[in-house]
């Protein structure tokens, strides 16, 4: 930090810096007395209220573009109005409209296998092997006689020494891929190269026309269902954001699964043995074959256009200059609707997801509410729809925030604390790519919670909510998330959660009869607060560290 930004900062701002110094360090940290008084303000029983509304049965699992969805919008905007908070979305409201577009591939889609003359293996693919993706801006789509190749994961990352394109030629061809990362990348390395959409991008780059994302999971069995998806479209009809498509020269004519049965029949054409193909694959290195034979496609998709909404409130800083600069707080505002019954119920409230998330976020709102000295930067309050549907809603804000797009800072996403036990220590995933890294550490010793590793990387949970939205946007973001700490001193909360998700996640059993530790939900509304806070007042933007892997994979978006 430099001595002459600081001269520039009222007094009042001095305290709850000096924290931040050029290098990371941090020092302990000393909160103006208005901060801490408003700290100590927070109310469990505020938090249960809130998630009580929102997981109520009358909001039939808050899906995008349904009466019980903007009952939540109405609610959210009331409860910012009652905190002070100022509009900051389309029109001078609290809203801004998100196009959403649900596309589904009518009967009749085709996709045909030709083995190559003299190939190992003369069979064609098993029945119903390929699953056609439907195509969101081509109603009517067809692939000719196309050729295939095997690119292990699908990743190109020459900084990581890794290229599973390596020795192959993709032009013109469709490129089959296995979900999945080397084992010896980074796990939220590993998390960001399994991107649906970063895949298929990185496949068009190589001159691909298509991608078939392969599983070594053996079918289920049953009646085949037609593939659907849900996209976000633009002021222009095209589609401006959607999981596994890229729109206009940079993507691909086709996107679909394959089954496990068609990947070794296609890798038995080649010659090659799945086995050894994988031991290749996990030992991290690139394991591509050229798959003989051709790959023909003809398909329609029907369409469904309707609106959804982003609820989004700002907080002006006290900064002449910086208060043109946002800090993010948000969290998804949706859940999965009216669905298949799973034990006599068929709501899908979203109590912990991600009614808790929310709840977090207007008592976010009502801390500054109590504040008479807000930051140096401004801050934004962010309510996103459509991320059960691929983080849609967050995705169309990032790209094209209600605020000037270089203006936006940092993120800080709350998704589902799944507060069920005491709150004892903390995961920041995302901060350690940044200098997002210094505000959680202080934040964390001053709540007094030990930052630790993710317990469960093989969750992938810093690709899976909102904040990687940002990410993709060049914004330093991070997700906290509960550690692994317990009362009883055997440090395996992730255990107990792992059994919580079994029984409960993405059902109609996660609603307010579950467990809930609202103290847990105090303490993170505190935690993701003080670090939002800090963000807000340091002098220096947020930046990435050098040479990392999200900084140089997305640090020119802004």
């Amino acid at each position: 930090m430099k001595f002459s930004a600081l001269l520039l900062l009222p007094a009042l701002l001095l305290p709850a810096l000096g924290v931040f110094a050029q290098t990371g360090t941090s020092s302990p940290l000393n909160l103006p007395k208005p901060v801490r008084r408003a700290l100590a303000q927070v109310r469990p029983e505020a938090m249960r209220a809130h998630v009580a509304y929102l997981a109520d049965d009358r909001l039939l699992g808050r899906k995008p573009g349904t009466p019980g969805y903007q009952l939540a919008v109405d609610y959210v905007v009331a409860q910012l109005k009652e905190r002070g908070v100022a509009p900051a979305g389309e029109n001078g409201g609290f809203t801004q409209r998100v196009r959403l577009r649900r596309s589904t591939v009518r009967p009749g889609a085709t996709a045909s296998y030709q083995p190559a003359a003299g190939a190992a293996s003369a069979a064609g693919l098993p029945l119903d092997a390929i699953s056609l993706l439907p195509h969101p801006e081509q109603p009517s789509a067809q692939l000719p006689a196309t050729g295939l190749i095997f690119a292990g994961y699908g990743i190109s990352a020459p900084a990581n020494n890794y290229d599973d394109y390596q020795g192959l030629d993709a032009k013109g061809k469709v490129v089959v891929v296995l979900r999945g990362a080397p084992p010896a990348f980074p796990s939220t390395v590993a998390a960001a190269s399994q991107d649906q959409t970063q895949i298929v991008r990185t496949a068009a780059a190589h001159g691909a026309v298509g991608v078939l994302f392969a599983t070594l999971r053996p079918a289920l069995g049953g009646p085949a269902r037609l593939a659907s998806s849900t996209s976000v479209l633009g002021a222009d009809g095209k589609v401006a954001a959607a999981r596994g498509f890229v729109s206009g020269p940079g993507g691909v004519a086709l996107t679909g699964t394959l089954s496990a049965a068609g990947l070794q029949t296609l890798l038995r054409a080649a010659a090659s043995d799945t086995a050894q193909i994988m031991r290749r694959l996990r030992a991290s290195q690139p394991a591509p074959v050229l798959l003989p034979g051709t790959l023909a496609a003809q398909w329609e998709s029907t369409y469904q256009d309707f609106d959804s909404y982003n609820v989004v409130g700002k907080i002006t800083g006290s900064d002449p200059k910086l208060r043109d600069e946002y800090v993010v707080h948000s969290a998804h505002l949706d859940h999965l609707g009216v669905g298949a019954p799973v034990r006599g119920d068929s709501i899908y409230n979203g109590a912990h997801d991600n009614a808790t998330g929310v709840a977090s976020v207007l008592e976010i709102a009502g801390i500054y509410s109590r504040l008479k000295q807000k930051p140096a930067r401004s801050i934004l309050l962010v309510l996103q729809t459509g991320e059960e549907l691929g983080l849609l809603g967050s995705a169309y804000f990032a790209a094209r925030p209600t605020v000037p797009a270089a203006s936006l800072v940092a993120n800080v996403n709350t998704d589902m604390p799944t507060i069920i036990a005491p709150l004892l220590s903390v995961v920041p995933l995302g901060a350690q790519h940044s200098t997002l890294a210094a505000p959680v550490a202080q934040a964390a010793a001053y709540l007094k919670l030990p930052v630790e590793d993710d317990p469960e990387p093989e969750q992938n949970r810093f690709i899976r909510s909102d904040q990687y939205s940002f990410v993709a946007q060049g914004i330093p973001a991070l997700h906290l998330k509960y550690g692994n700490r317990t009362p009883d001193g055997r440090n395996n909360l992730s255990e107990q959660v792992k059994q919580w998700r079994a029984a409960t996640y993405h059902k109609p059993q996660d609603d307010m009869s579950g467990t809930f530790d609202f103290e847990a939900g105090r303490t993170y509304v505190q935690l993701n607060f003080l670090v939002g806070y800090l963000i807000a007042q340091n002098p220096e933007r947020p930046r990435w560290n050098p040479g990392d892997y999200f900084g140089r994979q997305f640090g020119g978006q802004r």
